[in-house]
């Protein structure tokens, strides 16, 4: 389904009945990677999995967007169909989003679940700078006269492999939203969310490192972490069934 929400087109999928449940996908997927838990739970709620603007079937934004735009999206989508204190699975930047919705925005949410969420400014190590800082040097020299057209396509395949893949991968707007919603600290919001709180996470998560999830456990005021064994970033995919074990446990009483 398809829905125009501050002039963009949010591509959506709806299935089952009751209490509504939203599901929110990480940077770069769509509806498809979290189609495993919402045909769990189209059983026991409306749920809803949504395509972020720049991703599956929903158009890119019109500009640079950060965290807040998306945000400010997510409710407008929200308030178009009339969904009310919904029940929450936001996974990697899905989490991002709900974080800014639930703390800054503070829209009424039931209950959370943030499942390797992004939102904690990331500790950066001496490569990190080194790579950032060989780079800006070499955007620089590039630019003197004669040495773009000397050493363009050296600079290109340097500039192809200094990014992530994340970044790699993404249009010319996306690449630009990446740059925008991946330094956003979301910190001073956690304090502010008012919804119970469940937090998963992969124990060798490395894109959103266990060390997030413990601040987020110790700043959100009634949230409590979960750490699955052996997992990564997608843990909620990797141990679906404990996954859903889990959440049915947290959602027990809207489950009746």
């Amino acid at each position: 389904m398809e829905i125009i929400v501050k002039g963009v087109k949010v591509n959506y999928y709806v299935s089952g009945e009751g209490k509504d449940l939203l599901l929110l996908p990480g940077w770069g997927c769509t509806i498809q990677t979290v189609a495993p838990v919402h045909r769990h739970y189209e059983a026991y709620f409306r749920t809803y999995s949504l395509d972020w603007p720049g991703f599956g079937q929903s158009e890119e934004p019109p500009e640079q967007w950060g965290v807040a735009d998306y945000a400010e999206l997510f409710c407008a989508f929200l308030e178009e169909l009339q969904i009310k204190n919904p029940l929450l699975i936001a996974h990697s930047f899905g989490g991002r989003v709900a974080i800014y919705s639930a703390g800054a925005l503070q829209y009424p949410f039931k209950k959370l679940v943030l499942t390797g969420s992004a939102g904690i400014k990331p500790r950066r190590g001496l490569d990190y700078y080194l790579k950032v800082y060989t780079y800006k040097l070499a955007k620089r020299l590039i630019m003197l006269p004669g040495l773009r057209q000397l050493f363009g396509d050296v600079y290109e395949r340097y500039r192809k492999k200094a990014g992530s893949a994340d970044y790699q991968n993404a249009s010319e707007m996306m690449k630009k939203v990446f740059i925008k919603v991946v330094n956003e600290d979301l910190t001073k919001y956690l304090a502010e969310i008012k919804a119970p709180t469940l937090l998963i996470w992969g124990e060798n998560d490395t894109a959103t490192p266990l060390r997030d999830g413990r601040i987020m456990e110790k700043k959100i005021p009634n949230a409590g972490l979960v750490v699955f064994k052996n997992c990564g970033h997608y843990a909620f995919l990797e141990m679906l069934n404990y996954f859903l074990s889990v959440t049915d446990s947290f959602f027990k009483e809207e489950m009746r």
